[in-house]
């Protein structure tokens, strides 16, 4: 069966790509052209056909949920919980990322949970399968690798982080450099260091990056190209081991789609905001403006219990400046597994970041909702307000819990509120969309 890319490069025009098309009010011609310019991507598998969705040029920004057990909490049941809670939250896509417990469970539960697209990444249940099976984890057998992904794309995996851009050359400029202030903190990149130091080899996946590529092809999966030495603090953001795998990934994106592959590239995970721009245009040119995927970034290091909204404030400057993907970061980020709520409010926290993100990345028709919105406020027209809200229950919620005397106004200024007092001094000089 063709790829999306492949059917797009033919002039077809997939069921995927009308979906898109009509969810984002763009035509479906226009999607047709940017998947076969690998521009916009589709996240898809032929064994499974998850809820079409686009990311890419021209399209609104979408969020990403991340669960998964660890060595340390395994709960099948709770890890359903936080799938469907991010699905409801308004979550993208999904990335199934265990480490603990029964993987293969866990991952197919996972899927059959929820419709949105699934990713993961599969250097994880390779080296736990090595450490289990061997009792160290750099004894892992590459065949066993490639087996591993095979059967997570036969599972239904809609896009897949690989690893491809760790190389001996960019453990090399690690050393050069004198390591880091935060290390190294993606767990397939230091699990693959770790084996290429241990074994003297090059990187797999990167030395045979055309059988990745076949693998992922078959089944449509995206090859979304992980970022496994991203910065984990932002005084390493933009180091040349960073920058060197940020080369490596764009060439491979390149090297992938001209395969027939639909690639993403992967971005840093800690980054100040005035690297932020000059970090997503970076990628766009040299991978021929492939879909990024920024996890953030977490723009200060010093806000453990809020790093979600650190994450926020970053992903609202990537956004803005043409990232196509946003991986949320929870309020348990660097303290502990996330929980169901912490799910949600991850979730929320993102989706506020990327619509900021895309209210200036497409000016023209991004703030026509916020205008109505304070249209609705100055007349205190609180239906309205609810069905302008991105998250119209929450809001409703929270006025229901402190309900004024006067409906019309809320509890915040009662018999003080500036709208009600406003509008009667004026109310004979409303402009309406005029404004």
């Amino acid at each position: 069966m063709k790829t999306q890319i492949e059917s797009a490069r033919e002039g077809i025009v997939t069921p995927q790509m009308t979906a898109v098309a009509e969810r984002e009010s763009l035509s479906a011609e226009y999607i047709c052209e940017q998947v076969a310019a690998g521009t916009i991507v589709i996240p898809w598998n032929h064994k499974r056909k998850p809820k079409a969705v686009g990311i890419g040029k021209g399209l609104a920004t979408k969020v990403n949920a991340s669960i998964g057990t660890s060595s340390d909490i395994v709960d099948y049941d709770a890890e359903i919980r936080k799938a469907k809670a991010a699905e409801t939250a308004g979550a993208d896509t999904l990335m199934e990322l265990s480490v603990g417990g029964d993987l293969n469970r866990v991952r197919q539960d996972v899927i059959a949970a929820v419709d949105l697209p699934v990713g993961n990444v599969p250097l994880y249940q390779a080296f736990c399968e090595a450490a289990r099976k061997y009792g160290n984890p750099n004894k892992l057998d590459e065949e066993m690798l490639f087996d591993i992904i095979e059967q997570q794309c036969a599972d239904g995996m809609a896009f897949m982080a690989v690893h491809c851009g760790i190389n001996l050359y960019t453990i090399e400029r690690l050393r050069k450099q004198g390591y880091r202030y935060g290390g190294l903190v993606s767990k397939g990149g230091v699990s693959m260091v770790a084996w290429m130091m241990a074994n003297g080899k090059e990187n797999p996946l990167y030395e045979k990056f055309d059988r990745v590529v076949d693998i992922l092809k078959k089944y449509d999966t995206v090859l979304s190209l992980g970022n496994g030495l991203r910065a984990g603090a932002i005084h390493d953001s933009h180091d040349r081991a960073m920058v060197q795998e940020l080369l490596i990934n764009c060439e491979l994106s390149e090297l992938g789609r001209d395969m027939g592959c639909q690639m993403l590239v992967e971005g840093p995970g800690h980054m100040p905001l005035d690297e932020i721009e000059t970090n997503i245009k970076l990628q766009k040119r040299m991978s021929g403006d492939a879909p990024y995927y920024m996890l953030g970034p977490i723009s200060s290091d010093v806000a453990p219990g809020y790093d979600h909204i650190s994450a926020a404030i970053g992903s609202a400057q990537s956004s803005r400046f043409g990232a196509d993907l946003i991986c949320y970061i929870t309020p348990a980020e660097h303290l502990a597994l996330p929980n169901e709520q912490d799910v949600v409010d991850g979730v929320k926290a993102a989706k506020v970041a990327a619509y900021i993100g895309d209210m200036n990345k497409y000016p023209e028709k991004g703030r026509e909702r916020d205008k109505q919105m304070s249209k609705a406020r100055r007349d205190l027209d609180w239906q309205k307000q609810f069905d302008l809200a991105l998250f119209p229950e929450d809001a409703k919620a929270i006025r229901a819990s402190r309900v004024p005397e006067d409906e019309q106004t809320c509890t915040m200024c009662g018999d003080f509120c500036a709208s009600r007092g406003a509008g009667e001094l004026f109310k004979n000089d409303l402009c309406g969309d005029k404004i």
